[in-house]
C-alpha cells in the first residue's frame, strides 16, 4: 500500500513537472519581453558618422547596453535630411529591434515644414527617451573679418557671392533662413550629410557660416578653427560663457532649441518599450555620460517617455507658427 501510494505520488509530481515544462514555451511566446533583448539591437542614425546624433549614439547606447546586456549597433543612414532613414525603421518589425536616433529636424520640424510628410514622429514612432536638449551655435571661418552676428550680416551683403551656408536637416536650415529673412542677408544653403560636415564646410572656407550642435563644434571652437558668434535663444551656453545670446546680438527672432532622443516603431510591444526606456534614461541620467554630453554644450535629456511625446507635439505646433510668420515653403 505504501509502495503503491509512493508510486502514484511520484507519477503526479513527474506528469506536474511536464506539464510545467510543456507550458514555459507558450508562456514565453505570448511574453516576447521576457527574453528580450536576445540578439543586438540596430541604432538607425539618420546623419553620417561624426555628427552630433551619432557622437550621441554611441555614448549613450554604450552605458544602455551594460543594462540591457546587448550590443547596440550603430547603422548610419543619411539621406534627405534624415527623413529616408525615418521611412525605414517605420517600415521595420515592430520587436525592439531597430530603433531610431531622431532630432528635431527629422521629427517635430519636419513635420512642421513638409507638408506630405510620409510618417508623423508620435504617431509612428514611439519616443522612448529624450537624450539631450541644446540651443544651435553660430560658428563662421576665422578667416573672414566678422566676430559678431551684425558683422557676418554685413559680411554677407557685402560679398554674396561668398555668402553661404552648409544644413543638414531642417533644424539648421530653419535659423539660417529666419536670419536672412529678418536682415536681408544672401545666402545660399549647401546640403551636406551630418553637422560634422557642416563644422568642415565652415573650416576650409566653403562655407562662410553655419548654425550647428555642440558635438562636433566645441573641440574646433576650442581649436580657434572656426569662430563662435552667437548660440541661438536668450540665454548663453554654459560651455560657451563669452559667446552671446542671438538676443544679446540682437536678434531675437532666431530661437531654436532642439533636442535628440531614441524612437521605436509605434506598435512595439509596451513591456519590450519599457525596458529600452529604462536602460536608455539610465544611461542618460549616469554621471559620466551626462558629464560628456554637458561638455559637448547639450543638456542631459531627463524626461519620461510620456513627457517626451508632449514636449514633441507642442514642438510641431510651435514651429508651424514659425514657419507660417516667416512665410517659409518646402517640398
Amino acid at each position: 500500500m505504501v509502495a503503491s501510494t509512493l508510486r502514484h505520488a511520484l507519477m503526479g509530481a513527474a506528469l506536474g513537472l511536464a506539464a510545467l515544462m510543456a507550458s514555459a514555451p507558450v508562456q514565453a511566446q505570448s511574453d516576447p519581453a521576457a527574453s528580450y533583448p536576445n540578439k543586438p539591437i540596430k541604432l538607425i542614425v539618420p546623419f553620417a558618422a561624426g555628427g552630433g546624433n551619432d557622437i550621441f549614439a554611441r555614448l549613450v547606447g554604450a552605458k544602455a547596453s551594460e543594462y540591457l546586456g546587448q550590443q547596440f549597433i550603430i547603422e548610419n543612414r543619411p539621406a534627405a535630411g534624415g527623413r529616408v532613414a525615418a521611412e525605414f525603421v517605420i517600415q521595420q518589425p515592430a520587436d525592439g529591434y531597430t530603433l531610431f536616433v531622431g532630432a528635431s529636424g527629422v521629427m517635430s520640424i519636419a513635420a512642421a515644414i513638409y507638408p506630405k510628410l510620409p510618417y508623423h514622429p508620435t504617431k509612428n514612432f514611439m519616443p522612448l527617451a529624450m537624450i539631450a536638449s541644446f540651443p544651435l551655435i553660430l560658428v563662421s571661418s576665422p578667416n573672414i573679418p566678422v566676430k559678431t552676428v551684425a558683422e557676418l550680416v554685413a559680411y554677407g551683403k557685402a560679398n554674396p557671392d561668398k555668402s553661404n551656408y552648409a544644413h543638414t536637416s531642417a533644424a539648421f536650415l530653419i535659423p539660417a533662413e529666419i536670419l536672412k529673412l529678418g536682415t536681408g542677408l544672401p545666402a545660399t544653403g549647401v546640403p551636406v550629410k551630418s553637422s560634422a560636415e557642416m563644422v568642415q564646410c565652415v573650416m576650409q572656407d566653403l562655407c562662410s557660416f553655419t548654425f550647428t550642435d555642440g558635438p562636433p563644434a566645441i573641440p574646433q571652437i576650442n581649436d580657434g578653427k572656426v569662430r563662435a558668434l552667437a548660440v541661438t535663444g536668450s540665454e548663453r551656453s554654459s560651455e560657451l560663457p563669452d559667446t552671446p545670446s542671438m538676443v544679446e546680438a540682437g536678434f531675437p527672432d532666431v530661437n531654436v532649441k532642439i533636442w535628440a532622443g531614441f524612437f521605436a516603431p509605434a506598435g512595439t510591444p509596451p513591456a519590450i518599450a519599457r525596458k529600452l526606456e529604462d536602460a536608455m534614461q539610465k544611461a542618460v541620467r549616469d554621471p559620466e555620460v551626462s558629464a560628456k554630453l554637458k561638455a559637448m554644450a547639450v543638456n542631459p535629456g531627463r524626461v519620461s517617455s510620456d513627457e517626451f511625446r508632449k514636449i514633441i507635439d507642442a514642438d510641431i505646433e510651435s514651429y508651424l507658427a514659425v514657419v507660417k510668420k516667416a512665410n517659409l515653403t518646402f517640398e
